[in-house]
């Protein structure tokens, strides 16, 4: 054992490395707000789908999927198919004409200042309101994942399940604050091909050991054939459980870590090869997550329960391959949790320095100053964050779910509507977001009919968005003006222009 933790301990320690020394590379190439946030809108389509895919396939991937498959079945691939559905939506639909209507909206640099900007709401109303759902949704997220990182390192090295948290929260804490937007981007890239590698490789090793793929399935539907029923419920409550997990796709519109690599993306026609590359990995990576829940039946031994279900593929990982590699493969853990917890962390700290900070305090704050507040923002929310995760028993795809669908619901409608409704006006986006965002957080302390709280929270931000609009005054000629440039603004972009586009 004692070989084995010291084997595990160098794939790990090399792993963090590598991404710590990202950080400080990118420490020192910060002058802007605009580099700290969006990187100066550099990316290109392979950096940007798969830091868009990292940032949003946290822990919840690798061992909340997993951990629902190995639970309940086959049945969790209705999550995956809302998540792939929703994928897809948000890389069709929203990602070019959002990344050219930011540059049109005065050069927007976070979801709250295009709101503004997009609106001309010049009593940033918007801008405050979307800062406080933010900073409250993200708490959740972030928290869940720093829930598996200490659930990752008391699996592997039998820690404290505190000493865990804080080991996982203080390395994702100290690459967001040195690097910015850039190291984000960059570690999320090889994040993504760690994950993507694992997710696949854990499943494939387990059913080859398992006695191959027709043995396995064998073996399930011999010893819990309602473990390969997609629908083993049919009652309403089953149906309504259905519609839930498909209604996660619906989230992606709003989610404000995923969009802004939209934003961030060097020449917007790139965003066609971005999708591509997005979906292949989507889809692969959610089927085989489902897979080494359903394999782990199989291969684990002793049987998992309650929220130990979700260590599944740690413990199918330290089964199946040589310390080194399981190290390597944990890591890849670590890494799902580290790309999205950073990304969270990073578009809260650009929410409070930018959209905060700089509108309502100092107005005349230099960039260096707001980079400043940003580093200074990302250690009291992961503090926060922290303390939230405290308790070991968490289900992660529970808390993922609730800050999922306060994102989803609270804005999304208002993005989409945004990039599509010229009659759309500023009370009719403050009305959708906080229409949106109270429905999630009532609607899930009740819990009525079972269904997840982001369907009603879209719904009735769609309702409360168009009926707003439609009694409020028409937007001015300038509002419809550029929204009309935002929609032909095909050009490609080389570099940040800001003069003729207000």
């Amino acid at each position: 054992m004692h070989q084995f933790n010291i084997s595990v301990l160098a794939a790990f320690a090399i792993y963090l490395l590598i991404m710590l020394s990202i950080g400080v590379y990118y420490s020192r190439s910060q002058e802007r707000l605009s580099d700290y946030i969006l990187g100066g809108r550099s990316l290109g389509p392979w950096i940007t789908s798969m830091s868009a895919e990292a940032s949003d396939m946290s822990g919840w991937m690798l061992m909340g999927v997993p951990g629902l498959a190995y639970s309940t079945g086959i049945s969790a691939s209705w999550i995956a198919i809302g998540i792939a559905i929703g994928t897809y939506l948000n890389w069709h639909f929203v990602s070019q004409r959002l990344r050219n209507y930011t540059e049109v909206a005065n050069n927007s640099l976070t979801m709250p200042d295009y709101l503004k900007n997009r609106f001309h709401d010049d009593k940033n109303i918007i801008r405050i309101i979307s800062a406080i759902f933010i900073l409250i949704f993200f708490l959740i997220y972030t928290s869940s994942g720093f829930v598996s990182g200490g659930k990752l390192f008391q699996a592997v090295f039998g820690m404290d399940y505190f000493y865990a948290l804080l080991l996982s929260a203080g390395v994702v804490v100290v690459y967001t604050f040195l690097g910015g937007f850039m190291a984000v981007c960059w570690t999320d890239f090889i994040q993504g091909c760690m994950m993507f590698l694992a997710i696949v490789l854990v499943p494939l090793v387990g059913m080859i050991v398992a006695g191959g793929f027709s043995e396995t399935m064998t073996r399930i539907a011999t010893d819990a054939p309602n473990l390969l029923v997609m629908a083993p419920d049919t009652t309403s409550t089953g149906i309504i459980a259905i519609i839930s997990s498909l209604a996660w796709g619906v989230g992606y519109f709003g989610q404000p870590h995923i969009l802004v690599r939209f934003m961030a993306i060097g020449d917007p026609e790139e965003l066609k090869k971005s999708k591509h590359i997005a979906m292949t990995w989507v889809v692969i990576s959610l089927a085989a997550a489902v897979m080494v829940g359903l394999v782990g039946k199989v291969v684990v031994p002793t049987p998992l329960t309650g929220a130990d279900s979700e260590k599944v593929f740690l413990i199918m990982s330290q089964q199946l391959f040589p310390p080194f590699a399981t190290g390597l493969i944990l890591s890849a853990v670590l890494a799902a949790i580290m790309s999205t917890a950073s990304a969270q962390l990073l578009v809260t700290a650009s929410a409070i320095s930018k959209d905060f900070y700089h509108t309502f305090i100092r107005k005349t704050a230099s960039d260096k100053e707001l980079i400043y507040v940003s580093r200074i923002t990302v250690l009291v929310v992961a503090a926060l964050a922290i303390v939230m995760a405290m308790n070991p028993n968490s289900y992660i795809l529970t808390m993922v779910a609730y800050a999922w669908a306060g994102f989803g619901a609270a804005f999304g409608p208002t993005i989409l509507l945004s990039l599509y409704w010229r009659r759309m006006t500023k009370n009719g986006a403050l009305a959708g977001i906080i229409v949106g965002g109270l429905t999630v957080l009532i609607w899930k302390q009740f819990g009525w009919f079972g269904l997840y709280e982001i369907v009603p929270g879209f719904l009735f931000s769609l309702a409360a968005i168009y009926i707003v609009s439609r009694l409020d005054a028409e937007p001015s000629e300038e509002i419809l003006q550029e929204f009309d440039t935002a929609m032909s603004f095909k050009q490609k972009i080389t570099h940040l222009k800001t003069d003729g586009m207000k």
